[in-house]
């Protein structure tokens, strides 16, 4: 009990404004989950063919790798809470757009406008998580706030599944999972959620460098060994290497070999990911013929198992190191891919989505801290920028492969050349993140050491 009680107060003393962003990640993750939930779904029911629904997904993702660099320029520029203003911003008038037009090429420009936005957030929140903390809790912030994320998940799919049982309930067999005025309730739900999230986002420390001067003291005589500032890269503040070899205001990382290897194993999961996970909803949906609340529900399990595995990652990573906690959690997901895949019944296929989600994703958080304490303070945003960007790539070459596929082999061919691609390229990443990280744990900073931006 004792124990149990220490593990709570780690999760406890958090900095004002990582507590503002923990709950507009709650706020916020509610239009996030079901969006990807339900806006592949939304399209089937306006008899849209997979074919369409795969250059959507490359639409959305491909606006995320145009929009990642100037995200992370801009957010060094004009501060972190402005850009993640503009893209919650953004996100809600992207799909207040989808609710008036079905136009297929408005829709895909829709589509990529919220993806850029999604890109944008993405892209911001782990260097504002790194810099609105301390080194002793980090392991924590970043757990929980991906927790909290896979939490929303599971209130957002049981919302999305009761929105649509109520709705078919009143209007009898016309309404349900193939009727489009059931997903156009869900995505009012989804713009009022990211509205809301702007104005959360709005209530965080203006961080503009303009405004930052009651910050520089905090900066320069950092108390308790506090590693945080308040924006991770100023032109004044730079080291002069850093600007020196800038090109389009991306500045060139200290240590190249470091920087690219902690992206390339996630990119090649990202490969993998992209020819299965945006289609889930698709895949069992037509396997296994389940209407929408079924499949709220479904995906309801897996973030509530995603979300105790990544409260139980802090520990792990006590006890094995960053890096062999996220390499213990992601290989382990492997095996249960395969059922996933492959296996006729039901409940092994839940079972298998559930565990695999959760461990895959458990060490994500971890991962991301261990990254954000490998590089200098400059470095983070093009990090995440670059990160994203190669994240949305592996969406942009997955989702045509898959629409190639269902188009020349049909859907159990196609699906089956898709998983079994995906545990080979999952495998690979796992291995080369061990490989090349095993035994490497970042260095704290001392207590009252000054940091060097």
């Amino acid at each position: 009990m004792t124990a149990l009680r220490r593990y709570a107060r780690s999760f406890t003393g958090f900095e004002r404004d990582a507590r503002i962003f923990l709950l507009t990640t709650l706020v916020y993750g509610v239009a996030l989950s079901l969006w990807w939930v339900d806006f592949n779904l939304y399209l089937v029911a306006l008899d849209f063919d997979p074919a369409f629904i795969g250059v959507a997904a490359t639409a959305s993702s491909a606006a995320g790798v145009v929009f990642a660099f100037p995200a992370s320029i801009l957010s060094d520029r004009i501060g972190r809470r402005l850009v993640l203003a503009l893209s919650t911003g953004g996100a809600t008038l992207g799909i207040l757009g989808l609710l008036v037009t079905t136009e297929p090429a408005a829709i895909l420009l829709l589509a990529a406008v919220v993806g850029a936005a999604n890109q944008a957030f993405f892209i911001v929140q782990s260097p504002l998580l790194m810099e609105r903390s301390r080194p002793e809790h980090r392991n924590e912030l970043f757990s929980l706030q991906f927790a909290i994320s896979n939490v929303t998940n599971v209130g957002a799919a049981l919302l999305g599944g009761a929105i649509a049982a109520i709705l078919g309930s009143a209007a009898g067999s016309g309404a349900g999972a193939g009727d489009p005025s059931t997903y156009r309730v869900l995505l009012v739900v989804m713009a009022v959620a990211a509205a809301l999230a702007t104005l959360t986002v709005l209530a965080l420390r203006d961080d503009r460098p303009r405004r930052r001067r009651d910050w520089q003291t905090l900066e320069q005589r950092p108390v308790d060994g506090w590693a945080g500032e308040p924006i991770a890269a100023r032109p004044d503040a730079r080291p002069a290497a850093a600007r020196r070899s800038a090109r389009l205001g991306i500045p060139r990382p200290s240590d190249s070999r470091t920087f690219w290897r902690l992206l390339i194993p996630g990119f090649l999961i990202a490969l993998g990911a992209g020819q299965v996970i945006p289609f889930l909803n698709v895949f069992i949906e037509r396997k296994f013929g389940l209407d929408l609340a079924a499949l709220n529900v479904i995906f309801a399990i897996t973030s509530l198992g995603t979300a105790i595995a990544i409260m139980v990652q802090p520990a792990l990573a006590r006890r094995f190191g960053k890096v062999g906690s996220v390499t213990l959690v992601q290989g382990a997901s492997i095996p249960f891919l395969v059922v996933l895949g492959f296996s006729p019944v039901l409940w092994t296929v839940i079972v298998a989505m559930a565990v695999r989600n959760s461990l895959m994703n458990a060490g994500n958080p971890v991962a991301n801290a261990f990254a954000m304490e490998q590089l200098r303070p400059g470095e983070r945003a093009t990090y995440a920028a670059t990160g994203g960007l190669l994240w949305s790539l592996g969406w942009v070459i997955a989702g045509p492969w898959y629409s190639i596929l269902q188009r020349w082999l049909g859907f159990d061919a196609g699906y089956t050349v898709n998983f079994v691609t995906i545990v080979i390229l999952y495998s690979l990443g796992t291995w080369l993140y061990w490989h090349w990280f095993h035994g490497v744990e970042a260095r704290q900073p001392a207590a009252g050491e000054r940091v060097t931006v």
